[in-house]
């Protein structure tokens, strides 16, 4: 059987995980084979939760908007339409942030969807 020679390049690889690992309880910190696989679930975790937190925000805002448009007379389904039919066009994002820090401005909004409804 031939001879590999691939110890430089082996423990590189092997460096880099047990530097993620680090902090990991226990063994996963510093034996191997546990913390490869410790570091496999956590980075497929992440990747994972990257996508899902632009539906978590959403969720969020689309609440907060709910909460803020029911204050006025209003759901959330009907203030959007009635800001999409006055042609106001402004995301979810800065409507949530509108109806936390500024209720005057948010008020104003409703109303213009009211009378565009």
């Amino acid at each position: 059987m031939p001879r590999v020679k691939s110890n430089v390049a082996r423990l590189k690889r092997k460096n880099k995980v047990m530097k993620l690992a680090k902090g990991y309880f226990g063994g996963r910190s510093k034996l191997w084979k546990a913390a490869k696989e410790s570091v496999e679930r956590a980075q497929k975790y992440a990747y994972r939760d990257r996508r899902r937190k632009k539906g978590d925000f959403r969720r969020l805002w689309i609440t907060r908007i709910n909460a803020a448009a029911r204050l006025h007379e209003l759901s959330y389904s009907r203030l959007m339409n009635g800001l999409r039919r006055a042609g106001v066009e402004v995301n979810r994002q800065v409507l949530a942030d509108l109806a936390v820090r500024d209720p005057v401005a948010f008020e104003q909004l409703a109303e213009v969807a009211k009378q565009a409804l």
